[in-house]
């Protein structure tokens, strides 16, 4: 499971609205939890009471309440938001919970009855009713502004844009469907309305996100809905070309390889379209078998015909996956098999999770539970393969130029960047530690890369680049 960062929880960071309240005026503190689906959730959430006249808090002392959107992916996802709801009650005392381990309250009652109240997953109108049950509202239209772009946790220079919610597949480790049921995708106009705002607002990459990316749209029968002089079709190849010439970098997450995805490879390799060449796509095994007991597609050997022709008509196109190991029944032979795939498909990003029984999922049933001690290894020896491909495809990269966006420039005047391969906080850096006096974070520049670790880059400014 992915966990926002230290510095995305508003409990812990800098808030993006000013810190400058009215005396009389109610304030809500906000921790964020598990996934960027739900850091979208918060902000939603943060940016409908910022309307109602609420002010934010950033730390737990100044807040009148404060919100725990959970995770509830994984056990060790269920610990850590029992533990974040443990903290605001002993920092607070007046905590409401919501997201995906709301689906389950008397889980949560159980451990912390003293909570406020406790909604599920995207129920943004219970949190509301919660928080005004607790906090009542006191707004002053003359003095509450809300930015145009609403409340963003993250850095003003990226967002996430979430398109749907909900999932159609059945795999038998996850619970998400029975969390945030079946695939809801919004309308296309209203998707590319907030894209364009929040480029006018100053975003410089959206990275786009849902539950299935490429089944976007499937729900609404791929309609067409009047957009600009003309219409656009609920269908990811037509979201992808408008949200390409917004003027931002637009970065795909959860890619299922459906067949129409290699349509959006030219799009890609287009570069008067911001599409970059990147796919985040969660293969999560390649033997047959063990996709088979996942409950997912089996076809790992045409996936890696469909990835040289990807790669054929993109050559700088990025890839980024997850992996299960230790999956029940999983084999040796099976694991060498993923680490013989992983060597052929040459993913450019990789991370692997050990396998891990979560409460209600159909896999918790399956014979064949692998040892904790087997999984490890098998987690220890496939990050190697993974580290070693890294390193290899990252060496090739010096002497190349590289266009990258600024994420920090830091006291010592040493700038964190991203190239288009690299999505924040799960992806490497590029880092600059000469001549960015004049460089400000958001900034998109061209760079020479001169060295290369296992997961980063280091690179220098070109005059005039």
């Amino acid at each position: 499971m992915t966990q926002n960062p230290p510095d995305l929880r508003p409990d812990l960071a800098r808030p993006r609205l000013d810190d400058t309240r009215r005396s009389d005026q109610p304030t809500i503190g906000m921790v964020s939890l598990g996934c960027p689906k739900a850091l979208v959730d918060s902000e939603r959430i943060l940016t409908r009471l910022r309307a109602e006249g609420y002010g934010i808090s950033a730390d737990y002392s100044g807040a009148d309440a404060v919100i725990v959107n959970t995770c509830g992916f994984l056990d060790s996802a269920k610990a850590e938001s029992l533990e974040a709801i443990g903290e605001a009650l002993a920092e607070n005392g007046r905590v409401i919970v919501t997201g995906c381990l709301g689906a389950e309250p008397a889980y949560i009652t159980g451990t912390h009855p003293r909570v406020l109240a406790v909604t599920g997953p995207h129920q943004y109108e219970q949190v509301l009713d919660a928080v005004h049950a607790a906090v009542p509202p006191a707004p002053d239209p003359f003095v509450d502004l809300l930015p145009a772009s609403g409340v963003k946790l993250t850095p003003r220079h990226y967002s996430y844009l979430k398109i749907s919610e909900g999932c159609n597949h059945k795999c038998k480790f996850c619970i998400i469907p029975d969390m945030r049921g079946r695939l809801q995708s919004r309308p296309a106009h209203a998707v590319l309305r907030e894209a364009e705002k929040l480029v006018e607002g100053g975003v410089r990459e959206l990275l786009v996100i849902s539950q299935d990316t490429s089944a976007y749209g499937l729900d609404r029968r791929h309609d067409s809905l009047p957009w600009k002089d003309g219409e656009v079709r609920s269908h990811i190849l037509d979201l992808s070309r408008e949200l390409g010439r917004l003027g931002a970098w637009v970065r795909l997450h959860y890619v299922y390889p459906y067949p129409h995805v290699r349509e959006l490879i030219p799009l890609m390799a287009d570069p008067e379209n911001g599409l970059l060449p990147y796919l985040d796509i969660p293969f999560q095994h390649a033997h047959p078998d063990t996709l088979k007991r996942m409950a997912r597609p089996a076809a790992a050997a045409r996936t890696l015909d469909e990835i040289a022709a990807w790669r054929a008509a993109c050559p700088d196109l990025a890839l980024r996956s997850t992996f299960i190991v230790g999956y029940p029944g999983e084999t040796e032979a099976e694991f060498q098999t993923l680490l013989d795939w992983l060597d052929e498909a040459q993913l450019d990003r990789v991370g692997c999770f050990t396998y891990e029984n979560v409460a209600g999922a159909r896999s918790n049933d399956l014979p064949g539970q692998v040892p904790e001690e087997v999984k490890q290894e098998r987690w220890q020896r496939f990050m190697e393969k993974a580290q070693a491909i890294s390193a290899e495809k990252l060496a090739a990269k010096v002497g190349t130029f590289q266009d990258v966006i600024v994420d920090d420039i830091d006291g010592e005047g040493i700038a964190t960047c991203r190239t288009r391969a690299d999505a924040p906080e799960i992806d490497g850096c590029l880092f600059i530690d000469a001549d960015t006096a004049d460089l400000s974070v958001g900034d998109i520049v061209t760079v020479e890369v001169d060295e290369a670790g296992d997961y980063d880059l280091w690179g220098r400014r070109r005059a005039g680049l």
